[in-house]
């Protein structure tokens, strides 16, 4: 089995990322969000798990990969949770990259990859964070194990500081919550070059977190998503109501002078959805 395989998101007929190989450091992710929706094909999701000999099949994988192509950490698994601080395998696998001058596309909701600046910089890599809100209490309460957004946001300045190309995702937004911060959100990351988008999209397991801790929120969001569609084994917003959205976010972001990537929307990107287009 390979540890580096193309992205594949599910063949969703909405994802628009160029080509990318994806590599996941850890199996699970202990950030435990609310809304996320990797317990719907990992088991035991929330609990950080190892993988045997990755560091040496890895390297056996990277000396016949084709440096053309980028690898993202990481899309099932955040490759910074919180035992990475005291293990360090996604610097071991950083390590590898340089050696192997991978192209590397870095996105986390944490703020250790500070440690790694030195190791980044030297990287052909772009790095960005995930930041839901930067309202402080609301993000305790969706992503429970996550450091805090300000912290995140302080770690990637620094990494802008080094040199490194840095972007950031403002995801999900979720209407009568996150949406009410999201100009302050884009405020706060207004020193990133390109912002990443994407609403809420709930399937069965994460619509039953978010009614059993959000049970006021849901009473009020939950009727948009009957009325909207199931693409993908996920429930979506109504079309009209997320491009409402989706459009007011454009104009946010782009005033700034950041570039615009939407997600699974069927909305347009530029110059990539991602921010595959900041890596060297």
């Amino acid at each position: 089995m390979s540890y580096i395989r193309p992205f594949d998101p599910w063949k969703s007929k909405l994802c628009t990322c160029p080509f990318k190989y994806t590599l996941n450091v850890y199996t699970g992710c202990d950030h435990a969000c609310v809304y996320c929706y990797i317990t719907s094909y990992i088991p035991n999701a929330f609990r950080v798990r190892t993988k045997e000999n990755l560091l040496p099949k890895l390297e056996r994988e990277l000396r016949k990969f084709d440096g053309r192509h980028i690898i993202a950490l990481s899309y099932s698994s955040d490759p910074y949770p919180t035992i990475e601080r005291e293990l360090g395998i996604t610097r071991k696998v950083l390590e590898l990259f340089r050696r192997y001058d991978v192209r590397c596309l870095l996105l986390t909701k944490s703020d250790i990859f500070e440690r790694d600046i030195d190791v980044l910089s030297e990287l052909r890599c772009a790095v960005g964070i995930t930041v839901t809100t930067v309202d402080e209490r609301k993000a305790r309460l969706l992503e429970p194990n996550a450091p805090s957004p300000k912290e995140r946001i302080r770690a990637l300045k620094k990494a802008k500081k080094a040199g490194i190309p840095v972007y950031a995702r403002i995801d999900p937004i979720i209407p009568f919550y996150t949406w009410d911060d999201f100009e302050k959100t884009v405020e706060a990351l207004n020193f990133v070059s390109h912002v990443t988008v994407s609403t809420l999209k709930l399937r069965p397991d994460s619509k039953r977190r978010m009614f059993a801790k959000f049970p006021d929120l849901m009473e009020k969001l939950w009727p948009l998503y009957e009325r909207g569609e199931r693409i993908g084994g996920y429930h979506y917003l109504p079309r009209e109501v997320r491009f409402e959205i989706l459009r007011k976010a454009e104009r946010e972001i782009t005033k700034r002078g950041m570039t615009f990537g939407s997600c699974r929307e069927g909305y347009h990107s530029y110059p990539s959805c991602d921010g595959s287009h900041l890596v060297p």
